[in-house]
Formats: C-alpha cells, structure tokens, sequence
C-alpha cells in the first residue's frame, strides 16, 4: 500500500510527497523493496548521496538483497571521469561486498566484470592526462576500444572464470565471457569458450542464438538448423533465425520467424524490437502499426537490450511504445555499425 501510494505521487511529479510516503513505509513497513523504491527516488532526483545513504542502510538490514549491490556499484560507476578515482573504488567495493554476500548473483558477476573491463580505460586516462598525453580513446559503449587486450580485460576473465566456478552451468556467464573475448578480438579464445559452453549447456537457447550470431556466415545456416533441432520453441533461437532471414532480404520469411518469437514468449523485449525495427526498414506503416500495438498489448518487462535501455534513469519513465521505439533505434544503429566495420 506504501508503495503503490508512493508511485502514484511519483508519476503525478509530487517527488516531495512520494518522499514523505516512503519514510513513513521505512518507519513502519520497513521492506528491501521500500528501501530499493526509496534510492530509485533519491538517485532520479539526482541525490545521490542520499541515494547511497538509503542503500547502506538497506545492506545493514537486508544484507542479502543482491540489488542495493547492483545499485550502490551503478550509482558509483555511471559517470567515471579521472577526476573520480574515489566513486570507481567505491564502486568495486559494493560488487565485492555483494559478491560475497550473494555469490549467486549472476547479474552481480556481470557488473563487477564490466567494471573491470571500463576501468583500466578510466584509469589510462588518468595517468595520461598525468604525463601530459591525450586521453585513451573509449568506444560508444563504455569498453576499451576492439583489438586492446588490456590488464581490465585480464581482471574481467578471471572474475567470470570464478563466477563459473561457484556457479556452473549458466549460460549468461558463458555468453558474458565469450563477448568479452571478441570485444578484446581474442576471437579464437571466443571460440574455445562457445565450444566448452555448448558442451555443458547443450540445450541453452542464449548460446545457441549467440552461436548463430557469431558464427562465420558460411556456417550460420547450418549452426541455425542444429538450433532448431535442439531448442525447436526457444524465443531466442526462432529469434536468431528471424535476424539471419533479414539480413539475407527475406522478409516475409523473418516476418514469419519473428511473430512465431513474440507469440512464444510475448514478455521479451528485445524480441519485439528486433520484429519493429524490420517492420521500420521493410514495412508499411500500417505493418509498423499493428506490431506496435501488439506490443503496448503484450506489456514486455525482460530482454537484455530492452531492460539495458527501459532502466537508464533518462527512460525511467518512457511508455512502452517510447521504449519500443528506442530499442528499435538502438538495434538499427548497431546493425549500420556493424555492417560499416
């Protein structure tokens, strides 16, 4: 009841309200999912110490909630300048004390690799601008740019290697790892680690989709038809398929292949932006229209890109068509990308 009160002044922009509301429910309902609402409050109204006093707060009382980790490392992280030394060592902090308080967090080994992996940038730039060199040069999505094997990309490694340790058979750690080696162009390393993924997790549709992606273009054909053979109604792999029709213009075949993704599992995001973004290249507008409106229908709350972007602070608030369309965008723009290198 605190909660939904609490929301309802927050859309209508009664922050100070909504702020009132949640005191009151830490007070007197005290929950990890008041204490979470609370710093989600403090860190869109840009309090951000405010933001990280709540999550301390909540970590003393709920120590094995794995979000106030995620949030407290996010917060600290978000904009690493070489002015911020304190925020990234900060930051590490929270994934480390997470990590060992939920060592099962597959979200939590993600971020603290991530970390890794943009840091040793963020550190380049510093001891550069110390010696009076130009500042390292950062790709669009906050890596090291393609063909730097560096000591972040070390660290990385060895944080996934231990994550697959404590948590064997998990496909997303597979996958994390194998895209860390093709964005350090170890693509043969990339390889080994799909070949050993695949063996322990035989029937994962991530892999099976990411083994498609990846795959050298003379192989995708058949890489596909072993997908299907295996996961024959996973989401990922029909959707991985849809992608290979598109990209060789057979759009009434991806068309086919997309809705069959979006009707499997109609909560996944990126499947439906993926189905938009062809409508948007290849559709009518009444096409565009129709997927569009389904989508608003099916209300989709998971898929990587699509909660990547839905949970920047910037989209806190976007509508589903709003969202829809910004996915869409974001798919088109790395596919452009993609095909200029």
């Amino acid at each position: 009841v605190w909660l939904a009160a609490a929301k309802i002044e927050w859309e209508n922009n009664e922050v100070e309200r909504a702020r009132v509301l949640l005191r009151r429910a830490r007070d007197r309902a005290p929950t990890n999912r008041v204490y979470m609402k609370s710093a989600i409050l403090e860190r869109e109204c840009q309090q951000l110490d405010d933001a990280l006093d709540l999550i301390e707060e909540g970590i003393q009382r709920y120590p094995t909630f794995c979000k106030f980790y995620m949030m407290g490392g996010q917060i600290c992280s978000d904009d690493l300048t070489p002015k911020s030394k304190y925020t990234l060592d900060r930051a590490r902090k929270f994934y480390q004390r997470g990590l060992q308080a939920c060592p099962n967090s597959i979200v939590l080994w993600t971020l603290a690799s991530h970390l890794e992996e943009r840091a040793f940038t963020f550190e380049q730039k510093g001891t550069e601008r110390q010696n009076g060199n130009g500042g390292s040069v950062t790709s669009t999505n906050g890596f090291a740019p393609k063909s730097t094997t560096h000591a972040g990309v070390t660290k990385a490694r060895s944080l996934f290697e231990l994550a697959r340790l404590k948590n064997p058979k998990q496909p997303d750690l597979w996958v994390e790892a194998i895209r860390l080696e093709r964005r350090a162009a170890n693509d043969k390393l990339a390889g080994t680690l799909m070949a050993r993924a695949l063996q322990e997790c035989p029937t994962s549709g991530l892999l099976l989709a990411e083994n498609i992606r990846t795959a050298p273009r003379v192989e995708q054909k058949s890489k596909s038809a072993d997908a299907i053979r295996k996961c024959p109604d996973d989401y990922q792999v029909i959707s991985a398929v849809a992608l290979l029709f598109a990209s060789d213009r057979k759009t009434v075949k991806a068309r086919k292949w997309f809705d069959r993704a979006v009707v499997l599992d109609p909560d996944q995001g990126d499947s439906w932006a993926k189905y938009y973004a062809l409508e948007l290249e290849t559709g009518t507008p009444e096409q565009q229209a129709n997927i569009k409106e389904r989508c608003i229908a099916a209300d989709p709350h998971h898929g990587e890109l699509w909660c990547t972007i839905l949970k920047q602070m910037s989209n806190h608030r976007k509508t589903v068509a709003e969202g829809l369309e910004l996915v869409a965008r974001q798919i088109m723009d790395q596919r452009s990308q993609t095909t200029l290198t």
